[in-house]
């Protein structure tokens, strides 16, 4: 399907406004009768080399029985969903493992992992079990005691996602 250049400006507009391809879709079959599918407006957004922007995902406050006993939020708390984390003595930071929403291709259940210092790897399992960690850098290790803490942080997450 093609649209000529006010249309396609008008769609760039839309993207830059936030909608999602299903109003962009709604918008395009009411005001020019143009009627596709989603993977049509998808590849139409491609074409045109616009990007949609993520939907703004309001985080909602804990409620107040989640606070430690000196008032400072439990550690379960300040976490995001998807997300574990533990102190870190040796580098000074935290660790943190993340799952992603939707796994990596050839991966079962994918994630990031924040060492101590900072740095960030990716890590996967893979559809026989077995755990894969991709450093930040070739050749980067991560200390003895950021690996002792990864692996709970990682059976966590792996239990939250059911394996």
């Amino acid at each position: 399907m093609q649209l000529n250049e006010e249309q396609k400006n008008k769609v760039a507009e839309w993207i830059a406004e936030g909608l999602s391809l299903s109003d962009i879709q709604d918008r395009m079959g009411t005001l020019w009768n143009i009627r596709m599918t989603y993977m049509e407006a998808r590849m139409l957004v491609g074409d045109l080399k616009l990007l949609p922007k993520d939907p703004i995902v309001p985080v909602a406050e804990k409620p107040a029985e989640d606070a430690a006993p000196n008032g400072a939020p439990a550690p379960e708390a300040a976490l995001a969903e998807g997300a574990a984390t533990a102190d870190a003595t040796a580098g000074g930071g935290a660790v943190q493992v993340t799952t992603d929403t939707l796994a990596r291709p050839g991966a079962m259940i994918s994630g990031r992992v924040t060492f101590s210092d900072g740095l960030t790897g990716m890590w996967h399992l893979d559809q026989y079990g077995r755990f894969n960690l991709v450093p930040p850098t070739p050749g980067y290790k991560p200390s003895e005691e950021d690996i002792q803490q990864i692996q709970p942080l990682l059976d966590r997450e792996l239990a939250k996602a059911g394996f």
